[in-house]
This record gives C-alpha cells, sequence and structure tokens, in this order.
C-alpha cells in the first residue's frame, strides 16, 4: 500500500485548505438532501405485525416505547442461522446510547426473522442491551423489503426503516438497504433519517446520557 506524500507543513496546510472547500460543499449538499429526504410523502402501515421481545408479543406500535419516531434496523438473521450476520454485528456495535435518541421523541430497534429464542442468547454473546425483536409469525421483513425473495428463495440484506406515530396511527417514512447504510450509526446521522430530523423534544441542548429525562 502506497503512503502519503510527505511535504512541509506549508505544503499540507495548502492541500488541506483545497480539500476543506470540498468537504464544505459535500456538508450543504447533504443538508440539502437530508431536508429532502424529510419532505417525503408517507404511507400508513395498516397491517398488524406481531413481534416477539423481551417481554412478550409486541405490535409495531409497542415498538415506539409512546414516542413520536421508530428506526428499525434490519439485521440480517434468517431462521435457520446459528448466528447473526457479522457487518449487522459490526453496525450494532456501534450505536451509541440510546437516551440520546430517545431524548428526541426517538426509539429504535432492530428486528430479524430469526425466531427470539435464535436471538436472545447471540444479543448476550455480544452484550448488547439495546431492543431486539423478532418477526418470525409476520411478513414485516417481506414489506419492508429487508427480505427478498430470488428464485423461490429468500434473501436477507440489511436495512433501515422510519417510522412516525401520530396516536394510533403509523405511517413509514424512509427505507435505506445495502451501501445506503455507509457513514450511519451516530445519533445525529440516524436523526437525519427521520421525519423529524434532529429536532429535540423536550430539549435543547446535547446532555449527559444520565440526566435525561424519559
Amino acid at each position: 500500500m502506497s503512503l502519503p506524500e510527505i511535504v512541509s507543513r506549508e505544503r499540507w496546510h495548502a492541500a488541506r485548505a483545497e480539500l476543506l472547500l470540498k468537504e464544505e460543499a459535500l456538508t450543504r449538499a447533504r443538508n440539502a438532501l437530508g431536508a429532502e429526504r424529510r419532505r417525503l410523502p408517507m404511507v400508513e402501515v395498516d397491517a398488524e405485525y406481531v413481534f416477539e421481545g423481551g417481554d412478550g408479543k409486541a405490535t409495531l406500535r409497542d415498538l415506539f416505547g409512546g414516542r413520536a419516531q421508530l428506526i428499525v434496523y434490519h439485521f440480517m438473521f434468517a431462521p435457520e442461522w446459528e448466528s447473526g450476520c457479522p457487518n449487522c454485528s459490526a453496525f450494532l456495535d456501534q450505536i451509541g446510547h440510546l437516551a440520546h435518541l430517545r431524548a428526541r421523541g426517538t426509539s429504535f430497534a432492530a428486528v430479524s426473522r430469526a425466531p427470539f429464542t435464535r436471538i436472545l442468547p447471540f444479543k448476550a454473546r455480544m452484550g448488547w442491551t439495546l431492543p431486539w425483536y423478532s418477526s418470525y409469525h409476520s411478513d414485516f421483513n417481506r414489506d419492508f423489503e429487508a427480505t427478498l425473495v430470488v428464485d423461490d428463495e429468500p434473501v436477507e440484506r440489511p436495512g433501515i426503516s422510519c417510522f412516525l406515530r401520530e396516536h394510533d396511527r403509523v405511517f413509514h417514512t424512509y427505507s435505506a438497504y445495502d451501501r445506503g447504510l455507509d457513514g450511519l450509526g451516530s445519533t445525529t446521522s440516524l436523526l437525519d433519517l427521520t421525519a423529524l430530523g434532529r429536532v429535540p423534544e423536550g430539549s435543547d441542548r446535547v446532555r449527559y446520557h444520565d440526566e435525561y429525562q424519559d
């Protein structure tokens, strides 16, 4: 692997200033794309999906935990697999403390097709405490295109889907898959996918995660 050229501090500053102009342009373009994403139309979710988690059966509305928004990570874990996907596991490893999302009215949960009896020991092995549900008894994965049918066989793919709740009504606002997940994982990057964006709920500043009132 070739290494970068060795230059003087002055030449480094000049090259860095040139690159900074491109980075600032990318930031402006990303902000504009985020605003356009928030203007996407949404679709009401009429199906009554049933999931299984640590507290037993749950509906899609239950996954919100009473909050306005829900981000679902479609974790690749087919019913016949012994363990979850390594790449999906690396993604969940980088998810920060959920208090920062929850303080902004947004819940986060992983969902897989594997039965919960397979998810639970793997979750314990990974040391995760975030909510993780099984969609084994529903068509949730297929309806939100995390499980595709190719040559009559189900094929898993990683993805994220965002939902918005208005009273008892649930709406699907956004989804992304595969390379569309690149660069995601931080609190702000996840909030940027949602319909409400980074707008805080009940707080105008970032706090230590143990100072939020849930």
